[in-house]
C-alpha cells in the first residue's frame, strides 16, 4: 500500500470537493452517514463531519432534502453553477499567450458600499486580475468573458469598465508583471504542492501501470480506497490554484516557474486515480 500524503485540510474543504465530484445534478444528494464513511477513509472523525455539514448548510453551500425519513444534503443551485464554471479551469486549463493582449478593469465603488468593493476585488483576483493601481486591474484578455459573466451575476458590473489592448511602452514587461501579481508567493505554493505530490505519479504508475481503464478493471477494493485517499486531498489542494494563477504567458513568468510542473503533476494524477477514486465513492454511495 502506498502511503498517501497527509496535508492539513479541513473537513469542509474535503466535503465541498466530494460534492463537486460525485453529487451534482438534479436529485443528487447524500446522507451524512456516507460523508462520514468517506472522510473516515481519509482519517477524519464523524463529529467533525457533522459540524462541517452544519456550517456549510448555514453558509448556503448545502441544502437539506428529505428522502423518506432520511435527512440528505445536496449542493445549492448557486454553488453547483460555480462548480460547472470551475471544471474547465481545473481540469482543462489553457494558458494565455503573448499575442492575446490584455484586458483592463477600471472600477469605482462609493465609500458607502465598501463591502461591494471588497467583493469586486475578490472576483477580479479569482479570475486572474492583478492590481496595477487603485481601482485599475489587469489580466490576460481571455479572462474577460468569464469575469464579465460573474460580475453580472453578482450585480457588480455596474461599477466596472473594461478595456482591451496591448502593452506599447518601453521597458521590461516581465518586471512590471511581477509588480502586479505576487508571483513569488504563488510559485512557493506550487513548490509545496510538488513537495507533496511530485513523486506520486511515478509511484502510482509503478503500482497500477499507465492505463487507468485497465487498472480499474483489475482493481481491488483496497486499491480503490487507496486511490481515493490520495486523490481527494490532492484535488482539494489543487482546486484553489486556478483561482490564484493568472495564467500568464510563459514569457512573463519568472525563471524556474514551478506552475507548469505542478499542473502537469496534477493532471497526471487526475488521469491515473480519478476513475479508481470514483469507483470507491460510488460503492459507498450505493
Amino acid at each position: 500500500m502506498l502511503k498517501a500524503p497527509e496535508p492539513a485540510i479541513r473537513h469542509h474543504q474535503l466535503i465541498v470537493t466530494i460534492y463537486g465530484l460525485y453529487c451534482r445534478g438534479a436529485g443528487a444528494a447524500m446522507p451524512v452517514s456516507v460523508l462520514i464513511d468517506m472522510l473516515g477513509d481519509l482519517g477524519y472523525d464523524g463529529s467533525g463531519v457533522r459540524s462541517a455539514v452544519s456550517r456549510l448548510k448555514a453558509k448556503g453551500v448545502l441544502k437539506s432534502v428529505k428522502n423518506g425519513n432520511v435527512a440528505m444534503y445536496e449542493l445549492s443551485p448557486t454553488v453547483a453553477e460555480l462548480f460547472r464554471e470551475g471544471d474547465e479551469r481545473i481540469f482543462a486549463p489553457e494558458r494565455s499567450t503573448g499575442t492575446d493582449g490584455w484586458v483592463l478593469a477600471i472600477f469605482s465603488v462609493p465609500e458607502a458600499m465598501r463591502n461591494r468593493r471588497h467583493q469586486l476585488r475578490t472576483v477580479l483576483g479569482g479570475f486572474g486580475f492583478g492590481s496595477m493601481a487603485s481601482g485599475v486591474w489587469i489580466a490576460p484578455a481571455p479572462a474577460f468573458e468569464r469575469t464579465k459573466k460573474r460580475l453580472e451575476a453578482l450585480e457588480l458590473d455596474q461599477f466596472v469598465e473594461f478595456f482591451r489592448g496591448d502593452h506599447v511602452a518601453d521597458g521590461d514587461l516581465r518586471a512590471k508583471v511581477a509588480q502586479w501579481w505576487d508571483l513569488a508567493a504563488l510559485d512557493a505554493q506550487f513548490a509545496q504542492f510538488l513537495d507533496l505530490y511530485g513523486g506520486a505519479v511515478g509511484q502510482w504508475a509503478a503500482r497500477i501501470g499507465a492505463d487507468p481503464e485497465r487498472a480499474l478493471a483489475q482493481s481491488t477494493p483496497e486499491l480503490r480506497r487507496d486511490a481515493f485517499r490520495c486523490y481527494i486531498p490532492m484535488l482539494t489542494i489543487w482546486r484553489r490554484f486556478p483561482y490564484r494563477d493568472p495564467s500568464l504567458a510563459l514569457e512573463y513568468l519568472p525563471e524556474g516557474w514551478k506552475g507548469q510542473a505542478a499542473q502537469d503533476t496534477f493532471l497526471d494524477i487526475h488521469s491515473l486515480l480519478s476513475p479508481l477514486a470514483a469507483a470507491h465513492a460510488r460503492a459507498l454511495m450505493a
